[in-house]
C-alpha cells in the first residue's frame, strides 16, 4: 500500500505493474473496495496500475476535520483529478463501476485531455440530479430501497450498526449468480471501518436526490455536471446481465458517448463487474490502450 496527499485527501492506493508502462487507474464502487480488482491487476502486465480507496473507504483519510464528508459526484470526480495531479499522471486509462465508474465518467467528460480511454460499468454514470424527483417504473424503484432507506435517520443508524450485514445483503441482491465466500467478503469489509464511511455514504444517497446540500468547494463542477456533458473519449461500457440494482442498462447507441462507444453485456455477471468478470474487464482495458 502507498499513500499520497491529493487535494483534500490522504489517499491510500495499491500500485502494481511496470512503472514505465501506460497508466491505468481502477476505481471501486459502493459497497466494495480495491479488492474488487485483485484478479484484474495480474491480467495487465506492462501497465502501471493504480487502485485507490475512495473517500470514506479503507485507509484513505480526509486531511482536515473541517472538510465536508461529502459523497456527491462532483467530489468523487475532483478526487480522481487530484489523485492524477498528485502523482503527475497527465493522461491515463480509467476503469470503474458504480461510484468509481461515476468518478471516471466525470473526469472523461470534463477533462477529456486527461483520459486515454474509459471502461465504465453500466454506461453513462453522471447523475441528473434535477430529474431525481421524477418517479421511475415500480420495477426499477424497488431496486433502490437502500437509497431511500438512507434518506432518513433510521437508515443512518442502521448503516452505522450493521455496516457489514448491510453490504453483504447488497452483494447478494446485486450479484445473484456470484458465489463469494466469507474470506472474500471479509477482505473488503475492512474498508467499511473507515471513520468517515457512514457520513460519506449517507451524504451520497441524499445529495443525489437533492436532499442534502453539496460541498461549496465543488459547486462549479456540480453545475457543469447538471448539463449532462458528453463523454468525448473512446469508451467500453460493460453491463452485467444479472445486475440486481442497475437492471438492463445496455448502453448501445447512447448519444452522450461522442468519442466512440462499444457496449457489452456479460451473461451471468452482476453489479460487481471486475470481481465477477476480471478477464472481461482487463480485456477492455487492454483494448483501449495496448501495452508496449
Amino acid at each position: 500500500m502507498m499513500r499520497v496527499q491529493a487535494g483534500v485527501l490522504d489517499v491510500a492506493y495499491l500500485e502494481a505493474g511496470d512503472p514505465a508502462g501506460p497508466p491505468v487507474i481502477l476505481l471501486h464502487g459502493f459497497p466494495y473496495d480495491v479488492h474488487a480488482y485483485d484478479a484484474v491487476v495480474p491480467l495487465l502486465p506492462g501497465y502501471r496500475v493504480l487502485v485507490p480507496w475512495l473517500r470514506g473507504y479503507g485507509p484513505t483519510r480526509f486531511r482536515s476535520e473541517t472538510t465536508p464528508r461529502s459523497g456527491e459526484q462532483a467530489a468523487l470526480g475532483q478526487d480522481l483529478r487530484d489523485f492524477m495531479d498528485a502523482l503527475a499522471i497527465p493522461r491515463a486509462v480509467l476503469g470503474g463501476y458504480d461510484w468509481g465508474g461515476r468518478a471516471a465518467c466525470i473526469v472523461a467528460a470534463l477533462w477529456p485531455e486527461r483520459v486515454a480511454g474509459l471502461v465504465t460499468g453500466d454506461g453513462y454514470n453522471i447523475q441528473d440530479i434535477a430529474a431525481s424527483g421524477m418517479p421511475a417504473a415500480p420495477e426499477v424503484e424497488h431496486r433502490y430501497w437502500y437509497q431511500y432507506y438512507l434518506h432518513g435517520e433510521r437508515g443512518r443508524a442502521g448503516l452505522t450498526q450493521h455496516r457489514d450485514a448491510f453490504a453483504r445483503l447488497l452483494w447478494r441482491l446485486w450479484s445473484p449468480d456470484w458465489e463469494f465466500d466469507d474470506e472474500t467478503f471479509a477482505l473488503t469489509a475492512e474498508a467499511f471501518a473507515n471513520p468517515d464511511y457512514v457520513e460519506v455514504v449517507v451524504h451520497s444517497y441524499r445529495h443525489r436526490f437533492g436532499l442534502a446540500p453539496g460541498d461549496p468547494a465543488v459547486a462549479a463542477i456540480e453545475a457543469r455536471l447538471a448539463r449532462q456533458p458528453p463523454i468525448p473519449v473512446p469508451t467500453i461500457s460493460l453491463h452485467g446481465a444479472s445486475d440486481g440494482v442497475a437492471g438492463h442498462r445496455d448502453a448501445t447507441g447512447d448519444p452522450r458517448f461522442t468519442g466512440g462507444l462499444v457496449a457489452r453485456v456479460l451473461p451471468g455477471v452482476g453489479h460487481n463487474i471486475p470481481q465477477e468478470a476480471p478477464e472481461a474487464f482487463a480485456a477492455a482495458i487492454r483494448e483501449l490502450a495496448p501495452a508496449g
